[in-house]
């Protein structure tokens, strides 16, 4: 069993990944994308150009839940990394 920095199995992150890719392509998220706005900057970059970001990160012990998924632009997403919006927003 592989622990990651925070203490979260490796196992549960590869099984939250998969239900993060099926929600991928629900119509949920298709729903959630449609509006072509990232949820932390506010541009609109259009649907096809946003990725679904974990509020609290999958590392931090962030579920693939669609309480804790966001659309955000790819800028936004590479910015956060596994950071906590609050320490993020500081931080910028």
């Amino acid at each position: 069993m592989e622990i990651d920095f925070d203490g979260v199995d490796e196992a549960v992150i590869k099984r939250e990944k998969a239900k993060a890719r099926k929600l991928r392509k629900s119509s949920w998220w298709r729903k959630k994308i449609s509006s072509g706005i990232c949820y932390y900057c506010g541009k609109e970059v259009g649907p096809k150009a946003l990725t679904m970001d974990h509020v609290v990160p999958l590392v931090r012990g962030g579920l693939s839940a669609k309480s804790n998924l966001v659309p955000a632009c790819k800028e936004c997403n590479t910015d956060k990394k596994d950071a906590l919006p609050f320490d993020w927003e500081a931080d910028r």
